[in-house]
């Protein structure tokens, strides 16, 4: 039995990606899922998944998945949905009409000029309904793997890890909080007893691999990665600029995280710390880039169903190919080559 953690990424609609990758890894028997850290969508994912576990094991976390993304494609408007559909679109040409899409023009525009207060507690996000659906006392149980949702406390600035019997339908929320859309979710914080204010999990946790690390769990972390890393062209429109240091600022604590990851690993290497003494901690990757450099912030922030089920069917494929090539690999050595990632 190869056991391994997951870290899932936040990204929004584009969380698809890894309903895929969770739907392929959980036909694997002999691969154990010990623990889970997610972020926004990385966390809509990793609560599905071990409700799912916990309730009907393998197929009940593949079709408890299923299930919270028929929810979120359900969400949109079906009309321009199921007439682009009908033509079956790749995902770049979707992308593309979504983006100049008088409507999507005109809700961004809206969005970079007025502050969610404004509307007061009339914007909700759509989310909520589907999150207060989840069974909580399958997701803060003892069964299946440990679970670790981020957010960002607003005042301090800091992340916050919430883990197992500290999630609620708010810690959910308020880890797919996005500032320019919708208020910052408050609530009493289990930890400090205080009424916190919370944003995205994203800005400083895109997950938080750092829960990962504990000792009693496998070294393997395998990141599933929906916000491309690198890009080609460089953004000329303002939707492109935007999405971009959207990107770069949601990449930039894992990008840390991993790091440091390379920097122990190093004074491992070298003998510079006592044995034992440090984690050597094995990193795995499932992205495709390609795919995600032809979507955009619109195809990110509305969850059409024609998106979501290309977005799944890439995540399948992105994870068979990552076990034919590296499932002899976990937990055994890194399939990262984090030196030359940061040379």
């Amino acid at each position: 039995m190869k056991r391994i953690n997951l870290a899932l990424q936040g990204g929004g609609a584009h969380g698809a990606f890894t309903w895929g990758v969770l739907s392929r890894l959980l036909q694997e028997e002999d691969i154990e899922i010990a623990a889970i850290s997610g972020t926004s969508a990385g966390a809509l994912n990793a609560a599905a998944l071990k409700s799912g576990w916990v309730t009907g094991g393998r197929e009940g976390a593949i079709e408890n998945l299923e299930w919270l993304w028929g929810q979120v494609g359900a969400v949109t408007d079906q009309r321009l949905s199921d007439w682009v559909s009908s033509m079956s679109p790749t995902a770049h040409i979707w992308a593309k009409t979504l983006k100049y899409s008088p409507a999507y023009a005109a809700f961004d525009f809206t969005t970079r000029l007025m502050s969610p207060y404004t509307y007061g507690p009339a914007i909700r996000n759509p989310l909520e309904s589907i999150v207060k659906q989840f069974h909580y006392d399958k997701i803060c149980g003892d069964n299946g793997p440990e679970l670790h949702i981020c957010a960002t406390n607003v005042r301090s600035g800091k992340i916050r890890v919430f883990t197992d019997t500290e999630i609620s339908p708010d810690v959910i929320m308020a880890s797919a909080c996005l500032p320019s859309l919708f208020q910052a979710v408050e609530f009493e914080d289990p930890k400090t007893g205080n009424i916190e204010a919370f944003w995205d999990g994203g800005y400083t946790g895109n997950p938080a691999l750092f829960p990962l690390f504990e000792r009693h769990l496998p070294n393997d972390v395998l990141i599933v990665n929906i916000n491309p890393l690198y890009r080609e062209e460089v953004p000329l429109d303002v939707q492109g600029i935007h999405n971009r240091i959207n990107e770069i600022s949601f990449n930039s604590s894992l990008l840390r995280e991993l790091r440091a990851i390379a920097f122990v690993k190093r004074l491992i290497s070298e003998g510079s710390v006592p044995e034992g003494a440090m984690k050597s901690v094995l990193v795995h990757m499932i992205a495709d880039d390609v795919l995600m450099n032809e979507l955009n912030v619109a195809t990110k922030t509305i969850p059409t169903p024609v998106v979501l089920s290309r977005l799944r069917e890439a995540g399948e494929v992105a994870a068979s190919a990552f076990l034919a090539k590296h499932k002899d690999d976990l937990n055994n050595q890194s399939t990262v080559d984090l030196a030359d990632m940061f040379s």
